[in-house]
Order: C-alpha cells, then sequence, then structure tokens
C-alpha cells in the first residue's frame, strides 16, 4: 500500500506544482489588464474576464519596447530612463546591479551560462556540476597566475541559491550536456542524469600535478 501511495505522489506532486506556478505566473501577469484605460479592458468589452489575457498583453508589451529600444531613438530614450534612475538613492543599487547580471546572462555575445562544467568543490576530488559565466575581473587575473574562469556552483535541489568561484581552467572538465540536462541533473539531486550514449574511444582520465608547500608535503590541487 505505501508503494502506491508514493507512485502516486511522485505523479501528483510535480504535476500539481508546476500547475500552480503556472497559476501564480498567469494571475500575476493579468493584472497587467489593470493598466488599460477603463473601458477598454476584456471585462468591459465582452462582459467576463479572459484569464491569459495578462501574458498575452505582458508579450505584447515586451516585444513593443523591444522594438522600440532596437533603433536609435529609443536607444536614447533607453539611455535616459537609466540615467534617471542611477541618479536615485537605493534605486540605483538595486537597478545597477540586476542590469547587470541579467545583461550577463541574457546577453547573446556572452558566455554566461552557457556551458556546464565539472569542478573540484569543496574539496579536491570532489567533483560537482558548475556553470560558465565569465572571465574574472582584471584586477583579480593581475593577481593570479595562470588562466582562471569564473562559474557558478548551484545548490540543490534549489539552483537559484549558489557559490560564485573563480577556478583554473586547467582543473575544470567541460560536459557535453547541455545547460538545461545539467540544471535537472543539479535539481534531481542527481537521480535524473542526462541519457548521453558512451563515446566509441573511452577517454583518457585527467591528470593534473599537485603543488607542494615549502617543506615537500603534497597539498590538495
Amino acid at each position: 500500500m505505501r508503494r502506491y501511495f508514493v507512485t502516486g505522489l511522485l505523479v501528483w506532486v510535480p504535476l500539481g506544482i508546476t500547475l500552480w506556478v503556472i497559476s501564480t505566473l498567469v494571475g500575476t501577469m493579468d493584472r497587467l489588464v489593470l493598466l488599460l484605460p477603463s473601458g477598454s479592458r476584456p471585462v468591459d468589452l465582452i462582459g467576463i474576464q479572459l484569464p491569459g489575457f495578462g501574458v498575452v498583453l505582458a508579450f505584447v508589451i515586451v516585444m513593443a519596447t523591444g522594438l522600440l529600444a532596437a533603433n536609435i531613438l529609443g536607444a536614447r530614450l533607453v539611455k535616459l530612463w537609466e540615467d534617471l534612475l542611477q541618479r536615485i538613492p537605493v534605486v540605483k543599487s538595486i537597478y545597477g546591479s540586476v542590469k547587470q547580471v541579467s545583461d550577463t546572462v541574457l546577453s547573446d555575445s556572452g558566455q554566461a551560462f552557457r556551458k556546464a562544467l565539472l569542478v573540484q568543490y569543496p574539496l579536491a576530488d570532489t567533483w560537482t556540476v558548475a556553470f560558465l559565466t565569465g572571465t574574472p575581473a582584471t584586477e583579480i587575473e593581475q593577481r593570479l597566475d595562470g588562466e582562471f574562469i569564473s562559474v557558478y556552483v548551484p545548490t540543490t535541489p534549489n539552483p537559484t541559491s549558489g557559490f560564485f568561484l573563480v577556478v583554473r581552467k586547467r582543473d575544470t572538465i567541460e560536459l557535453e550536456m547541455s545547460v538545461d540536462e545539467a540544471l535537472k541533473y543539479v535539481i534531481s539531486m542527481g537521480v535524473v542524469a542526462p541519457n548521453h550514449k558512451a563515446d566509441s574511444e573511452p577517454r583518457k582520465p585527467i591528470i593534473r600535478p599537485k603543488s607542494t608547500d615549502s617543506d615537500g608535503s603534497n597539498l590538495p590541487g
């Protein structure tokens, strides 16, 4: 009986959470209808509420904003708007931080979250999945010897929290799995593994030299 109950939970829990998230998002975006002038809302025109109309409205607003910001005049207006926000205390700190993250993650030219990697964390010879976020800041690069990269190590089962690390590029292993597959792997705590075919030739193990301290003892590396 317990087995049947657990099997039922495995069916309904993911479905219920998915429906709840979608319902919450749609409900939140449906409030955008309140931005429309009175008399032009669906309830005024046809007499009933249209669930999901806010999603369509949000899509139209985002597309219109993108079209406007893509031309020279729109870019200048966006620049003036950003300059105004940068002059408001508290707001400038929040807006500036969020914009830097969004520009990095959503930029087509950037490498943020474009690759899944294996890195040693939190101990040597203990590996976890991480995502490439770019290269370290210039000052950090100048203080380090060798080629380093910036990575984000997500926590499980909530990947929105995690750790930012600067690691040697040669001490990481680039994975063939996509970012989406790697995220599923992390969220499932390793239960849902990507189904990749084995290579025709076995890969050679990666051998890394171990550093030594002044008295010659080995250090983890």
